[in-house]
C-alpha cells in the first residue's frame, strides 16, 4: 500500500514530487515543490481511494547548521506534514524546503482546521509565515516575545541572553499585551441590541486545569463563542532536547505530560533505539509495558476524580488520589522514584525488577478491582453526574479525525482504534484486553472510556505478572545507556570510551526516525533527527493534549458555562503536555 501512494502521486503530480527520503522508521518520506503542497495534500484527504484524513502534526526544522543531508534539496528550512490514514493502518510525511530567505508557505487551513494552531507554533518557533492564515500570531510565547526561539541562532540558555529586568514601563506594556481585543478575533460587542460580555476563565481557574486562559463571548450565561488561550506553562522542551544528550534528555520527557511518568519515556527511547538500531530484550519489553499500564492507572485515577468533582461530587477525588497513591508506592519500589522516575533508559530500563516486586503488584490487583465497582456506583452511575455530561460536548468521529483527536476522546465516538493493538509496539501483541468504545462522543461517554480502561490495564499487568520472562534488562548494544559495565576493563581504549559514553552518552548516527504510542491522553509521538552527534538536532513532541484543546470552541457553542466546565474536564489534559 506505501509504495501504491507513493507510486500514485508520481502519476497524479510528476515533477512537483521530488526524491523519496530513506529514514530510520520506514515511514514513507518524500519531498513536495512548495507550490504544489496544498494540492498534494488536499488529494491525500479527499481524493485518494484510502484517504489520510488526519493530519497528525505538522512542524519544521531549521536546517542552516545541520551537516548529514544526504539526498535531500537544499533548503534553510524545511517544513513537515505528518498524515495518518486509519483505512490503510500507515503514515506518509511530507516534506517541502524553503531556500535563500524565503519564509512564506501557504496555509492549509481551509483543508484542515486543525492546523490553525500548527502553523501559528511554526511561526512563532521559527518565523515562517503562513499566507492566508486567518490569525497568525504568537501561540505558546508572549505576545511581545523578540525573536524565534527553533532557529539554531536563538540562545538556549538564560546566561545567553541579558539579564532579566522589569521596569515600570515593561510591566504595563506585558499587562496591555495581554488585553483581549474581540475585533481581532471578528467578533463583534454587540448584535441586535444585545450587549456580548466577555469573560476570562483562567488563567488560575480551577476548571481549566492548569495555568490556561479561555476567553469566552457571552449573552448571559450562554456562550457564543471561545478563545483558548495556551502557552503560560511553556517551558522550551524541545529546544531542550537540542542542548541535552540523548540519555540526559530523558528526565525532561517526564514533565510532558506530567500525570505519565515513565509512559512519556517510552516513545522517546523508541525512538532513539530505531535511530540506533538496537533490539531490546523480551524482559524489558514487558517491564516497559507494566510500569506503562500502571501509569495509565495513575492517571485516568487522577481524571475520574477530579471529573467527578468539577461537576460536584467531592468525595471520589479523595478515594481515588489514596487509591493513586498505592499504585505510587509499588513504582517508588521498582524505580526508586514516584511520580517522575525517569526510569526508562535507551536499550533497556534503569535496574531489574527487586525482590518482592510480584507480590506487591499481586495485592494491588486483588485490592482495585472491588474498589472500582464501588466508584461506579457513586460516581459513573450518578444520577447528577449524568445529567449534567450525557449529550454535553459531543462530537462526531469526522469531527475527531477533522480535528486529530485521539485515544479516548477518539474511542468515545465508537471508534475502536488503538496504537497498541492496531500498531503493537513494546510487544503489545502478546497480551489479550479489549478496546473500550463509546457510541455518542460526550462527557459521559469520555469519561466511562477511561474507566473501562483502567480495568484493561488492570488484564494487561496481571499478564506481565503471570508470563514476567527471564533475562537481561538491558540491551548488549554499544550505544545504551548507561554504557554496559563490561566494555569497561579491557584495555585503556574500552576504559576512556566507557568514560566518554556516561559523561557525554552516546553517538547516534545521522537519521531521522518517529515513534508514536498510546498514551494515558491520546497519541504521544516523537520525531527525532540525529546529525550524528551526541545530542538530537531537533526533537519534536507531537502531544495529544494540543488539538485537543483547538476543539474547544466547536464543542462548547451554544452552551453554559457549567457545560464548559464539564466538557473541559472530559478532555483530560495537562498543560505541560501542550505548551512543553
Amino acid at each position: 500500500m506505501e509504495l501504491d501512494v507513493l507510486e500514485e502521486l508520481e502519476n497524479r503530480f510528476g515533477v512537483a514530487i521530488g526524491p523519496v527520503q530513506a529514514t530510520c522508521d520506514g515511514m514513507p518520506t518524500l519531498w513536495v515543490a512548495k507550490d504544489k503542497v496544498r494540492d498534494v495534500l488536499r488529494y491525500l484527504k479527499l481524493e485518494a481511494e484510502a484517504p489520510y484524513r488526519m493530519l497528525y502534526d505538522l512542524t519544521a526544522i531549521d536546517e542552516r547548521t545541520r551537516t548529514h543531508r544526504d539526498c535531500q534539496p537544499p533548503g534553510n528550512f524545511t517544513v513537515v506534514y505528518h498524515l495518518l490514514s486509519f483505512e490503510r493502518n500507515a503514515d506518509i510525511r511530507l516534506k517541502t524546503a524553503l531556500t535563500g530567505g524565503d519564509s512564506l508557505m501557504p496555509t492549509i487551513t481551509d483543508i484542515w482546521p486543525a492546523a490553525n494552531w500548527y502553523e501559528c507554533e511554526i511561526w512563532d518557533m521559527f518565523g515562517i509565515v503562513f499566507e492566508g492564515h486567518p490569525h497568525l500570531r504568537r501561540i505558546l510565547l508572549p505576545p511581545t516575545w523578540q525573536g524565534h526561539p527553533l532557529l539554531k541562532d536563538h540562545p538556549a540558555r538564560a546566561t545567553e541572553m541579558e539579564s532579566f529586568r522589569l521596569p515600570r514601563d515593561k510591566q504595563n506594556a506585558e499587562q496591555e499585551a495581554l488585553r483581549f481585543h474581540p475585533e481581532e478575533w471578528g467578533m463583534r460587542r454587540e448584535h441586535e441590541g444585545v450587549d456580548f460580555m466577555f469573560l476570562n476563565l483562567g488563567p488560575n481557574h480551577p476548571g481549566v486545569h492548569g495555568v490556561f486562559r479561555i476567553v469566552l463571548q457571552l449573552d448571559g450565561e450562554e456562550i457564543i463563542d471561545a478563545v483558548p488561550d495556551i502557552g503560560f506553562h511553556h517551558r522550551g522542551a524541545e529546544k531542550m532536547g537540542e542542548r541535552q544528550s540523548w540519555h540526559t534528555y530523558i528526565p525532561y520527557t517526564d514533565r510532558i505530560d506530567y500525570l505519565g511518568g515513565v509512559m512519556n519515556n517510552l516513545p522517546y527511547v523508541l525512538a532513539v533505539e530505531k535511530l540506533a538500531g538496537i533490539k531490546v530484550p523480551d524482559r524489558v519489553k514487558v517491564i516497559r509495558v507494566m510500569m506503562a499500564e500502571f501509569f495509565r492507572i495513575a492517571s485516568h485515577l487522577v481524571f475520574y476524580g477530579t471529573y467527578a468533582q468539577d461537576l460536584g461530587a467531592l468525595s471520589p477525588v479523595f478515594f481515588m488520589f489514596t487509591d493513586r497513591e498505592r499504585v505510587f508506592d509499588i513504582v517508588e519500589a521498582i524505580c526508586g522514584g514516584r511520580m517522575h522516575p525517569s526510569w526508562f533508559r535507551i536499550g533497556g530500563v534503569a535496574q531489574d525488577l527487586p525482590k518482592g516486586w510480584d507480590r506487591l503488584v499481586q495485592d494491588f490487583l486483588d485490592y482495585l478491582p472491588p474498589r472500582l465497582d464501588e466508584y461506579e456506583k457513586i460516581a459513573l452511575g450518578n444520577r447528577i453526574l449524568k445529567a449534567r455530561s450525557r449529550g454535553i460536548g459531543n462530537y462526531t468521529v469526522e469531527e475527531a479525525i477533522e480535528w486529530g483527536v485521539t485515544g479516548p476522546g477518539l474511542r468515545a465516538c465508537g471508534f475502536e482504534w488503538d496504537w497498541r493493538k492496531a500498531r503493537p509496539y513494546s510487544g503489545y501483541e502478546q497480551f489479550e484486553f479489549d478496546v473500550p468504545v463509546g457510541q455518542r462522543g460526550d462527557c459521559y461517554d469520555r469519561c466511562a472510556v477511561r474507566v473501562e480502561e483502567i480495568r484493561q490495564s488492570l488484564r494487561i499487568i496481571a499478564q506481565c505478572l503471570d508470563h514476567m520472562p527471564a533475562g537481561p534488562y538491558k540491551a548488549d548494544h554499544p550505544l545504551t545507556t548507561p554504557p554496559l559495565k563490561k566494555h569497561t576493563m579491557h584495555d585503556i581504549e574500552t576504559l576512556i570510551d566507557h568514560f566518554l559514553g556516561v559523561s557525554w552518552g552516546p553517538v547516534i548516527p545521522p537519521g531521522e526516525a518517529f515513534m508514536g504510542i498510546e498514551a494515558t491522553k491520546g497519541s504521544n509521538g516523537y520525531y527525532l533527527i540525529s546529525d550524528g552527534s551526541t545530542a538530537a538536532y531537533r526533537v519534536r513532541i507531537r502531544t495529544p493534549s494540543f488539538p485537543h484543546l483547538q476543539m474547544i470552541p466547536l464543542i462548547s457553542r451554544g452552551l453554559m458555562i457549567s457545560d464548559l466546565i464539564a466538557i473541559l474536564g472530559s478532555i483530560d489534559f495537562v498543560m505541560a503536555d501542550v505548551d512543553r
